[in-house]
């Protein structure tokens, strides 16, 4: 079934506007021509065929390439001339070749680019390889168009004779020019040519005494044109001459018109392939112009064209405002409604046009993902219906139209109507236009219709094959906002755009007074609704922006939490390194004391030592394997007993929060100040009091420092072993310290008691310093109130 566009509807949308703009973007006459006659194709595959064709000009385009197309000429009747015999002018021969030379330059290069542009690459090796017969007639010719002695021996040769003879003649002539005798009988002294002859300017008084052929005279005859007697000879000479190059001439352009002649059908078709690849680089460029994309094709139950442009303005660069058109479900018909100039038929338009654009196979400016339907057939009536030639007013050849389009709409229609129904009774009118849409819908058809009468803005509401939408007006600016609103009707804001257009206030203060009055029930009701409409909105913006802040915060505690834990296991490692280190360098320290002690003592006493700090070394260093095993271990948490008031862990935010109400597989909780829906399987770890905040690892390390701290304070209770060093200077103080430590571990002590006092602070610090980094201390604290306080100093010695 073939695509129906009825010549009203091209008008009405300007479409021929796009193909001239189309054509403008092509470089040769084939292709503006092909252009400006682009057809509506009649299946889905010609479309996406031709589509695609443009994906792959475009491709080229984005590499800031472009085919040489230049030098093809239109050629077509001069090689049609030609393959009938016909012997071709110079300049058209020239064409011919520098023809030729485009076409195997184009086929060249879309051969390179194959892989990434198939289907041109196919379409250029229909250009033919005709590169010898462009090379001949390139020859033949110099670059001011005059044929080439190289065009043929025979045309040099009686070149040759003919300058010779030229030479001959200019040479007699000058001599006589030179002759005293002579000259007073010339006019000037000078020759020319008059009708191929040498001649020369005589005195008509003096014409019986220069004998000779006269060609030509002056306008007042006073001078007379002679050719010399002396000078016939050589000119009949020279006659016959120029005549043979003059045929050898006219030979070589009608052998090489009659090889071209015979390549009539593959230049013919080289030129049709010049046009599909010119155009399509065309409409590769006018996509781009538009920022325009092919949309997804649907059925007619669905269109979603999103931030669609009107194509005219966009081209002219006019600023335009995008909206969403979308007709999805059960809607079939789009009611617009709003302000006078507020957009309303730009809209309509510009929904026709993207329609007839995506039949022809062009991109349209929609945004990526729209999607829209493939209408067969596309019916409109746009602006004054007014026909005088057939005494029909406006209103009458409105409803013949709308007559004329019930009876031709099927399944894949669509329908534009502007103003439907307008010019009449508007009770009657609205009666007229509902009825007309319902039996459009009820064939299958897409409508999209412009009104200001209520009851049709009331259609939404009753049956849901109709959607309202509504052009914005600015009542701060008293101007429209071009901006197209789904869902919503509009108010026709007739008094305000008649203010902006200059009536006068005192009429339309009165109007405003007059209006009050004449709204009707059916005019309450779409406001209530529209109020209605208004605060849910008002409601659904409030949620979406409380969603995005609630994901954003999810979204900045996930990050946060991951933060934290890098740098937990980074801190860790760090630990575990250290602690590691110390440890060999505490064995380093160890193996050297034994040896000071094999000195020092006896050799039983030594061995005794060295097995006992050997085990008690094996001992360390599998609980610090123990303790890294624990850290990185993952439990998995028991099912959680769940109910209102329970605090649990969120695993997603990984934060505490409280239950607040639970329905089913989710439940309301809160996060602080934060309110959030989530499933149950997210929550764990149900207890009843609010948790405090965990730090499991430093908490693991606190309660051992602090068991180690009550060991070493038992430890110190109970043993007087004591170093004061109150008093002295730091190197001296730590010297004697390193003194009482070889003297414990020589005599076993587990815990020691350092006195240093306050004072300026700088021994307690050097001191601790020290106690940092020494191999016989395995921890220390400041001491308790009781043991001295912060003047002493805990320490528990490594057994």
């Amino acid at each position: 079934m073939s695509v129906q566009i009825a010549q009203r509807t091209l008008e009405d949308l300007g479409f021929a506007e796009v193909l001239r703009a189309l054509a403008h973007r092509c470089r040769t006459t084939p292709g503006k021509e092909r252009a400006l006659a682009r057809p509506f194709l009649d299946t889905e595959e010609r479309v996406a065929e031709a589509l695609a064709l443009v994906a792959e000009a475009r491709r080229l385009a984005q590499e800031q390439f472009s085919l040489p197309l230049g030098g093809v000429s239109d050629l077509r009747e001069a090689v049609n001339r030609a393959s009938k015999g016909g012997m071709l002018e110079p300049r058209d021969l020239i064409a011919a070749a520098q023809l030729l030379y485009a076409f195997a330059r184009t086929r060249d290069a879309l051969e390179e680019r194959e892989d990434a542009v198939p289907i041109l690459a196919t379409l250029g090796r229909r250009l033919p390889m005709l590169e010898a017969l462009a090379s001949r007639i390139d020859r033949s010719f110099e670059p001011d168009g005059t044929i080439s002695d190289r065009a043929s021996p025979d045309l040099k040769e009686a070149r040759d004779r003919a300058s010779g003879l030229h030479r001959r003649i200019k040479s007699r002539l000058d001599e006589l020019l030179h002759d005293e005798a002579f000259l007073p009988k010339l006019r000037e002294n000078y020759y020319t040519l008059r009708n191929g002859r040498y001649v020369v300017p005589v005195v008509s008084n003096y014409r019986g005494e220069v004998p000779g052929i006269v060609h030509n005279a002056s306008q007042t005859g006073q001078t007379l044109f002679i050719e010399p007697q002396a000078m016939v000879s050589l000119g009949n000479d020279l006659a016959i001459a120029q005549s043979v190059v003059a045929e050898e001439e006219r030979r070589i352009l009608q052998d090489l018109s009659n090889q071209l002649g015979k390549e009539a059908t593959r230049v013919q078709d080289g030129l049709d392939a010049v046009a599909v690849l010119d155009e399509a680089e065309a409409v590769a460029l006018l996509a781009a112009d538009l920022d325009a994309h092919t949309p997804v094709f649907t059925g007619v139950e669905e269109m979603a064209l999103r931030l669609v442009r009107h194509p005219l303005l966009a081209l002219k660069g006019t600023e335009v405002v995008p909206n969403d058109v979308v007709l999805s479900g059960q809607a079939r018909a789009l009611v617009i409604s709003g302000p006078n100039a507020g957009g309303k038929t730009v809209t309509l338009t510009a929904v026709g046009l993207c329609s007839l654009m995506l039949r022809c196979g062009l991109p349209i400016p929609v945004a990526e993902g729209s999607r829209m339907p493939l209408s067969r057939s596309v019916h409109s009536t746009v602006g004054d219906a007014q026909d005088l030639s057939q005494g029909l007013s406006t209103f009458s050849a409105h409803v013949a139209m709308l007559r004329d389009i019930a009876a031709a709409v099927g399944k894949d229609s669509l329908v534009l109507i502007d103003e439907i129904a307008a010019d009449t009774d508007p009770r009657e009118g609205a009666a007229i236009a509902i009825a007309v849409l319902e039996e459009l819908l009820d064939k299958g058809a897409v409508v999209l219709v412009t009104t200001h009468l209520e009851e049709l803005k009331a259609l939404a509401h009753m049956d849901p094959r109709f959607l309202n939408a509504r052009v914005g007006f600015d009542s701060k600016r008293m101007a429209p906002t071009y901006r197209l609103q789904l869902g919503a009707s509009g108010a026709s804001s007739a008094i305000d755009v008649a203010a902006r257009m200059g009536l006068p206030e005192r009429i339309c203060q009165r109007a405003r007074d007059l209006s009050l009055n004449a709204g009707g029930p059916l005019a309450k009701a779409l406001a209530a609704a529209e109020e209605e409409r208004r605060k849910l909105n008002e409601e659904l913006d409030r949620a979406k922006v409380a969603a995005e802040a609630a994901e954003k915060l999810r979204k900045e505690l996930e990050a946060q939490k991951q933060a934290f834990e890098r740098d937990r296991k980074e801190k860790m490692m760090r630990f575990n390194e250290d602690v590691e280190a110390a440890s060999e360098h505490a064995a380093a320290e160890v193996r050297e004391l034994l040896v000071k002690l094999r000195a020092q003592s006896n050799e039983k006493a030594a061995q005794e030592a060295r097995v006992a700090l050997q085990q008690r070394a094996e001992e360390a260093g599998k609980r610090a394997k123990e303790a890294r095993a624990e850290l990185y271990q993952v439990v998995a948490p028991a099912p959680p007993t769940l109910k209102v008031g329970a605090w649990v862990r969120h695993s997603g935010f990984d934060k505490d929060v409280e239950i607040l109400e639970l329905n089913g597989d989710e439940a309301l909780v809160a996060a602080g100040i934060l309110k959030m829906r989530v499933p149950t399987s997210e929550l764990s770890g149900s207890r009843t009091a609010k948790p405090q905040q965990r730090f499991p690892e430093r908490n693991r390390q606190e309660a051992a420092l602090k068991k180690a701290s009550a060991a070493a304070a038992a430890e110190v209770q109970a043993t007087n072993f004591r170093c004061d060093v109150r008093g002295m200077r730091a190197d001296d103080a730590l010297a004697e310290m390193e003194r009482f430590f070889d003297q414990g571990m020589r005599s076993g002590e587990e815990a020691a008691l350092i006195i240093h006092g306050h004072g300026t602070g700088a021994l307690k610090q050097a001191i601790r310093d020290y106690l940092t980094n020494s191999p016989y201390v395995r921890m220390f604290r400041p001491g308790e109130s009781h043991e001295g306080g912060d003047g002493v100093t805990v320490v528990a010695l490594r057994a």
